[in-house]
């Protein structure tokens, strides 16, 4: 099967096509400092070809969430060096998805100092759990960048792409999916700004441009990827009239500077509306690089996917924590373990590394 073939990705070998892909799990629980536990978690599902981690954040203004790691200082590059080694011990790959997660976020949960961002003074739909009162908590208002201060955001996530090889990643993974920062800039539903980052395709595709174009002048352009999360629903964003040919101007340009992958989420598995295979295939067309697919793949699905061109590499997302040998079971058809939702987001052991 193609699944469990060999795959060259930007100058390494992938042991097979499977892919794990990157889900928070809030176990950074020391000032978002990954640890031996979270080591011991990515270590044993090191069978994937390729792992993309959890979101990191590039900046102390992008800790949204209660207890995510960051890439931003030097103990955080210290502790991602004991994830990186545990997965290189056993012949794994992974790369770090660097997630700023802008507006949807909560004062509470960031840093002494930092502040919640987004491209507009508009509050994210929805509510955030917040460990300090121990609730749910709606999102706080967010500044509004100026157009000095995206620049220092754009600095940033070059520095962190820095600091993720310097930690022994294999590269790192966008993230532009979601309604995280970077899908903010994207949305007109959110991004209604007046100036060169907003009004137009070219203008909400701005940011990431130079994001993209950043982290490629930091590290090169055969360790950057990207995930896009067209006709996405999360965090306020959704469809929109000029989404097709944004998109694809987006994909073409990634294409044309070069970078490694492209990663495109379907949430239906999820019950979110599908992307359309239409525009699944006009992306998958309009970019030159490796194409990973994710949502709701089985075995079966993802032979079929590669076989007929649709995808490079498949990812696998929930499977992966409840079966931290995924790629065995897919290739000796055992049934999986189904995961316990409960733990999903908790901070210890339990539902992580004990499966």
């Amino acid at each position: 099967m193609l699944l469990f073939d060999r795959y060259t990705l930007g100058g390494i070998e992938l042991a097979n096509r499977v892919v794990m892909a990157p889900m928070t799990r809030n176990r950074a629980t020391e000032q978002n400092t990954p640890n031996a536990l979270m080591a011991q978690y990515y270590g044993q599902r090191s069978g994937a070809g390729l792992i993309i981690s959890e979101g990191v954040s590039p900046s102390p203004n992008g800790v949204g969430y209660a207890r995510i790691p960051g890439l931003f200082n030097e103990a955080q590059i210290a502790g991602w060096k004991l994830v990186t080694d545990a997965v290189h011990a056993k012949g794994g790959r992974i790369y770090a998805q660097l997630m700023h997660t802008g507006r949807v976020s909560h004062q509470d949960n960031l840093p002494s100092g930092a502040r919640v961002v987004g491209p507009c003074a508009e509050v994210c739909p929805g509510e955030i759990w917040v460990d300090q009162s121990g609730n749910m908590q709606t999102h706080t208002l967010p500044h509004a960048l100026t157009e000095v201060e995206i620049k220092g955001v754009v600095h940033e996530y070059a520095n962190a792409a820095k600091l993720a090889i310097q930690a022994g990643f294999d590269g790192i993974e966008l993230h532009a999916a979601n309604g995280y920062l970077m899908e903010q800039f994207l949305n007109p539903l959110i991004n209604k700004r007046t100036d060169g980052y907003g009004v137009n395709i070219a203008g909400r595709n701005r940011f990431v441009i130079e994001v993209a174009d950043a982290c490629i002048k930091a590290i090169g352009p055969n360790k950057v990827g990207i995930r896009i999360s067209p006709q996405g629903v999360f965090n306020g964003t959704g469809d929109f009239p000029d989404l097709e040919p944004q998109f694809l101007s987006l994909t073409r340009h990634l294409s044309e500077m070069g970078l490694v992958y492209l990663h495109l989420v379907d949430h239906s598995a999820m019950g979110a509306p599908p992307v359309s295979t239409e525009l699944k295939k006009k992306i998958r067309e309009a970019f030159a690089g490796t194409y990973i697919a994710v949502g709701g793949f089985t075995a079966e699905s993802a032979e079929k996917a590669l076989q007929s061109n649709e995808a490079d590499l498949i990812a696998f997302g929930r499977p992966f924590i409840s079966n931290p040998d995924l790629v065995e079971k897919l290739k000796t058809g055992a049934k999986l373990t189904d995961p316990d939702m409960s733990t999903f987001y908790t901070s210890g052991e339990q539902g992580y590394t004990d499966y």
